[in-house]
Formats: C-alpha cells, structure tokens, sequence
C-alpha cells in the first residue's frame, strides 16, 4: 500500500490546493515571465526520438504535459500529489483534444505506482523542494525509467553573481510577495512569502553539484545542469544507466 503523506507532501498539498484557477498565470508571474522559456529548454531534453511514453511528475496543472504531446509522438501519464491541480489538468487538456494521450494520476514522486522501467522518458518540475529526501526520490524517479531513457527537471535556482543574487532576494522578499498579493490573493501571498526562503535554504543544504552528484548515484549518466536566467532557473538531464 501507498505510504500516507509525510510533512513535506502535506505542506505542499496545502500550499497549492487553492490556486490551480490561476496557477499558470501567476507561475509566469513568480518568474518573471521565464518559466515558459524554462520548460521549453526541459522539454528540447526529451523531445527527440519520437519517445513512446514519458512521465511527468509534479505534473500539477498539466502544462508540461500539454507540451509534450504537441512536441512529440509520445503519450503522456502525469502525476500529481494535490487532487485539485489534477482536475484543472484534467479540464485543460480536455480542451485541448488531448485527453486520448494524456493520462493524469494521483500520486507521490516518492512512491510511484508504476512497474520498473517503464517509461521511454521523464520530466519533472519545481519537485525537489517539497520531498523529505531529495536522493531518495531521484532513485525512485530513476527506477521506473527505461535503461538509457531521459529525464529532464526543471526548478528555481539561486543566480550565482553578488548582483544579481542581491536583485533576486529583493524580488523574492517584497516584490514576489505583494505581487501575488494583488494577482492572487491571500494563497498566493503565502506562496509568495514562501517562495524566496525556501529556495535559498534548499540550496543550501542541496547545491548543484550535490544535486549532479544525486542524479549520477541514482544511476544517470552524462548528467548535464544549465542555469537560465541569470540564474533563477535550473534545467537538468541525465540517461538512465543500461
């Protein structure tokens, strides 16, 4: 049986249980009209190949997987841990003719509910923050890949210059905040407030090359990280080892 929901995951379910009405809208807001450029680049990593069936994890409102059946021949499963996300996912993509190839499941990334290798290719999205065990979940991520299939993630990141780090905290501690205030409300205020501090302390503990050395311990290799905009995203991929 599924293990139930540890802290993290009923944090996470709490935080965006209310917002999926305006989640994409207000996501492009929180990264100041990057993250569709930034799922792009994620998407480049598994788009080639015409893949036959990719997992989309932290598939949320289901935006990445929408691009992925326009970008590729694939089928697409999608999991999420909130329920309200998922049924967002559910109307978008029954708006857009998709619904015969993409599928949407309620789930945890640290326990899928799916057989060893069973998928060509996987993408996941702003994950690692809201797990107990970041390497725990790769490995698990990496178990249900097919030997030498992708994965490909994208998170917000930390830029690495004085500068345009000090730019980035204030954006993230008064900007962000207010302006998810005015666009979203008391929900996205707490995001907002919570964004900026969580980032930073989950860099901390798990910086980059930490996070390289993760993906190569859960068993991918030629593992490759580039940071996006100045630095306030992280796209990542690696091949799952034979």
């Amino acid at each position: 049986m599924p293990r139930p929901a540890d802290g993290r995951n009923r944090f996470a379910q709490g935080l965006f249980t209310p917002l999926p009405g305006r989640y994409d809208r207000l996501e492009a807001v929180l990264s100041l009209g990057q993250n569709e450029r930034w799922r792009r680049a994620m998407v480049d990593r598994v788009a080639g190949g015409g893949r036959g069936l990719i997992l989309d994890v932290a598939s949320g409102t289901a935006g990445v997987a929408l691009q992925l059946t326009r970008r590729t021949g694939a089928r697409v499963v999608g999991v999420d841990l909130t329920e309200p996300m998922l049924r967002e996912g559910q109307t978008r993509v029954a708006a857009a003719g998709m619904a015969p190839r993409i599928a949407l499941v309620n789930g945890r990334a640290e326990q899928l509910p799916f057989p060893d290798a069973s998928f060509d290719a996987l993408t996941f999205t702003y994950l690692l923050r809201y797990v107990e065990d970041p390497q725990a979940t790769l490995t698990e991520l990496a178990r249900v890949v097919k030997p030498g299939g992708t994965m490909a993630s994208l998170e917000f990141c930390v830029p690495p210059g004085p500068l345009w780090r000090a730019a980035w905290e204030v954006y993230t501690r008064a900007i962000l905040p207010a302006g998810g205030l005015v666009l979203g409300g008391a929900p996205w205020l707490r995001v907002g407030r919570f964004l900026g501090p969580n980032i930073t302390g989950h860099y901390r503990r798990y910086p980059v090359p930490w996070t390289v050395g993760a993906w190569e311990r859960a068993g991918f290799t030629g593992v490759g990280a580039r940071l996006m905009s100045l630095g306030g995203g992280l796209v990542m991929w690696g091949q799952r080892s034979a």
